[in-house]
């Protein structure tokens, strides 16, 4: 079993940066996929990126956001630049053996999530 907590969201301006972090505990989690996920008021929860040897990013965050991990620390995070008020949402950190990397099925642990509020 795999715990994640998810920390350092919060209230930024547009243009502004955050970085959140994803702790593992229960099991090492060097093998597995991280992932982050992101879901808006009123919308579904969507892929954000995903990093195995490297990162794979969806397009609304690519070149603004770096997803990277120490696995000595058993812990992922999510430098976020660039921030825009559509970036605000509830994040997700997700680990699994995923093949898929923007299907939370592939997933099997999930975080509680932390809010990211951007504001214009």
């Amino acid at each position: 079993q795999v715990q994640l907590v998810e920390s350092g969201g919060g209230l930024v301006q547009a243009g502004g940066s955050l970085r959140l972090s994803c702790a593992a505990s229960g099991r090492s989690i060097t093998s597995y996929v991280m992932a982050w996920f992101r879901q808006a008021p009123g919308k579904e929860r969507e892929f954000v990126g995903a990093f195995r040897w490297s990162g794979v990013y969806a397009d609304s965050v690519k070149g603004r956001f770096t997803i990277s991990r120490d696995n000595a620390k058993n812990t992922a995070y999510l430098q976020m630049n660039s921030l825009k008020p559509e970036d605000t949402a509830v994040y997700y950190c997700a680990v699994g053996q995923a093949t898929r990397f923007g299907v939370e099925a592939s997933y099997n642990y999930w975080g509680q999530g932390t809010q990211v509020t951007v504001s214009s």
